[in-house]
């Protein structure tokens, strides 16, 4: 995914941090690429960004992107809005950076 502006994942004790911007009504459920603030945007076919079942959905497609447990996850801010930040147990920001420019098929 090319971008003028370097995606920044954050480090953290047991894996990584993103920002995550979440779109919804989307047709389905995807990645649709890095904002240019670095936010990483994912359009899900939920309804509303800040309810359980946006916040499932979010978690459940965002495991399956990274090839982790749905456990390793989890919204550490934002979890009732469009702007959220994602831990990720088990990767570190290398590996998610690598991830998201050469997703697994």
């Amino acid at each position: 995914m090319p971008t003028n502006r370097k995606f920044e994942i954050t480090d953290a004790r047991r894996g990584a941090a993103i920002n995550v911007r979440v779109v919804t009504q989307a047709e389905k459920t995807e990645l649709a690429g890095i904002q240019e603030d670095g936010a990483l945007k994912v359009r899900l076919m939920a309804e509303s960004a800040g309810d359980a079942a946006a916040n499932k959905e979010l978690l459940e497609f965002l495991a399956a992107h990274f090839g982790v447990e749905i456990n390793h996850l989890d919204i550490v801010v934002g979890a009732g809005g469009r702007e959220k930040i994602v831990s990720i147990e088990g990767l570190d920001s290398t590996q998610v950076e690598e991830i998201i420019n050469n997703p697994r098929t």
